[in-house]
């Protein structure tokens, strides 16, 4: 997967990302209690598109959030939208953010990083101690691999089983959920 054709394709989707964007408030919130995000926390987005989920986050007073997206179209449109949020144009693993955060999630995103391992690795040490990192997504691993067989197949690879994802969790983190079911995928794992 070339990172040049990732931030081309979503580009391309950033000006109608939100008006076709399905929620559900539900999973979400369990994800993000999963996450542990609550009042007070430094909280890093890992792809955060649009800020689909800044709403949630400043919902529950974190003391910080910090949004990064590799691709400029997304970024542009979450910084607009939300004023009072850091947004980094930028790719994470190639980012120096000059601090550490309680919380590192990457919601609905993880298939279009090519080297799972090298990412987890470099989010655990952006981690404060007693941080939490999570992979998550508001769908079952197989509707995500089947969303993504379409245009997005250039630009992504299968979503791993959530037990490979938490062995790589395990080398640096420790493992505090791991959830797979027909309406999420989850994995925590905490410094």
């Amino acid at each position: 997967m070339n990172k040049q054709d990732v931030i081309d394709f979503f580009d391309r989707l950033a000006p109608d990302w939100d008006a076709d964007m399905i929620r559900n408030d539900d999973i979400i919130s369990r994800i993000l209690d999963a996450a542990g995000v609550r009042p007070g926390v430094d909280v890093l987005d890992v792809a955060c598109g649009t800020g689909v989920l800044f709403p949630d986050y400043l919902q529950r007073s974190v003391g910080s959030l910090t949004g990064v997206d590799i691709s400029p179209e997304m970024a542009k449109i979450a910084q607009a939208k939300f004023p009072q949020v850091k947004v980094f144009c930028a790719d994470v693993e190639e980012t120096d953010f000059g601090r550490k955060f309680d919380c590192i999630v990457i919601y609905n995103a993880f298939p279009h990083f090519p080297e799972p391992r090298r990412l987890i690795a470099g989010l655990s040490d952006m981690l404060k101690v007693g941080g939490i990192l999570t992979v998550a997504h508001g769908m079952s691993r197989e509707e995500i691999d089947h969303h993504h067989e379409g245009a997005a197949s250039k630009v992504s690879v299968g979503l791993m089983h959530e037990d490979d994802l938490a062995a790589i969790f395990a080398e640096h983190l420790t493992v505090t959920a791991k959830i797979s079911n027909d309406r999420m995928y989850v994995v925590c794992g905490k410094k």
